[in-house]
């Protein structure tokens, strides 16, 4: 596949290519979309949510650690390491917007909610930091998922931008405890 800029910054092979396991298993795994709707929606999460992150904080601070999921990296994130014994990763495709537009075999989507989301952190920023600059500068996000201080945050932009947050207890259930400060300013918007 040829590669794409997705917006001022970041190109569909950045997108593709930053998990860790598509670095362990790249020879084996197609990591790109099948549809051109999936590579729109990468872009309009750059131009909304991407772009305005790194003209501020810079593209040398950015790390994207989780883009796209194509239907491929779906399969080998589902797979257990064969030395280890423990997932590769974890994926809820019909959740969290990282398979963006791509289709079933029946022609469904795997997410109904459509858009796109990833996975990134600013060096040298904790987290709790970044998001209250996201909801400083209001942008039009659709669900911001906070992992810790010190983890990346996922973000996604999609037609219904519910502005919806979320952190995650010790076991991994999700609860907006703790940062209803931020629910209340999302819903402010």
């Amino acid at each position: 596949m040829i590669d794409v800029l997705l917006g001022k910054y970041l190109s569909l092979n950045h997108f593709c290519t930053c998990t860790n396991t598509y670095q362990k298993y790249s020879d084996q795994i197609n990591p790109y979309p099948n549809s051109e709707e999936s590579i729109q929606a990468l872009k309009a999460l750059n131009y909304y949510i991407i772009d305005p992150v790194i003209d501020y904080f810079s593209l040398a601070r950015f790390k994207l650690t989780y883009g796209f999921c194509s239907h491929n990296l779906r399969i080998y994130l589902e797979k257990k390491d064969p030395i280890t014994g423990l997932k590769n990763g974890r994926v809820a495709p019909n959740l969290d917007q990282h398979i963006a537009h791509e289709v079933k075999q029946n022609g469904e989507y795997y997410c109904k909610r459509l858009g796109a989301a990833c996975d990134f952190l600013i060096l040298e920023l904790e987290s709790d930091q970044l998001v209250d600059w996201i909801l400083k500068k209001r942008l039009p996000f659709d669900s911001l998922y906070f992992y810790g201080k010190n983890r990346p945050i996922h973000i996604s932009y999609g037609p219904e931008q519910k502005r919806s947050i979320w952190t995650f207890t010790s076991t991994g259930k999700p609860t907006q405890k703790g940062i209803e400060v931020w629910v209340k300013i999302a819903k402010e918007f």
